[in-house]
């Protein structure tokens, strides 16, 4: 799950996922910029949205897939969306046509790495939580005058970022992981489940 940076192409093997939350932002801009011209800007973040409340939907009932109708209903409107935006802006002169442009055929030639939230519905919509779980190392880098004095600095501020931050996505309280961790021992999540061997 990323944005839409091209060194990240150079990872073969991944299967790369668009940012939504990226992704809406782009469109927003676009769409603020000329919203005369950019409806298709408009129209593919409602698409997205629909997309997100009918994934979100199919995971809180259980479902593997989303319905094969509404799957189509989503591709349909997503194409539909982008044909308008790159049609809207080819031939046109301007900075607000030529993003348009830009962002129309990102969307036109990526679908299936801006949908995957849509036809995996184990890929999240955004990459919002790995982009909280970085935040304090960028806020700590920013207040100590943008270095860190010692690796062995960093390594300490990183296992304690990872354990604060893996006890938060379990539901557990900061102040209570750190007291166990001065007094009975680190906190660690529940491991899986023993298997028989037999």
């Amino acid at each position: 799950m990323r944005d839409d940076y091209a060194g990240y192409q150079h990872f073969k093997d991944a299967h790369h996922a668009l940012c939504a939350a990226h992704l809406l932002r782009d469109l927003k801009g676009v769409h603020v910029a000329d919203p005369d011209r950019q409806l298709w800007a408009e129209a593919m973040a409602q698409t997205l949205v629909f997309a997100h409340d009918a994934a979100t939907k199919a995971v809180a009932a259980g479902q593997e897939h989303l319905d094969e109708q509404i799957l189509a209903a989503i591709m349909a409107r997503y194409r539909g969306a982008a044909a308008k935006g790159v049609t809207e802006n080819t031939g046109r002169v301007g900075s607000a046509a030529k993003d348009g442009l830009k962002l129309a055929r990102r969307f036109r030639d990526k679908p299936h790495m801006i949908l995957r939230f849509a036809t995996d519905l184990n890929v999240p919509w955004t990459n919002n939580q790995a982009e909280r779980d970085v935040r304090p190392v960028k806020v700590q880098q920013r207040t100590s005058g943008g270095c860190w004095r010692t690796l062995d600095g960093i390594a300490d501020f990183a296992v304690v970022i990872s354990y604060l931050s893996t006890a938060t996505k379990w539901g557990m309280d900061h102040a209570e992981v750190l007291q166990m961790l001065f007094t009975t021992g680190a906190w660690l999540p529940p491991g899986p489940e023993p298997t028989s061997s037999f």
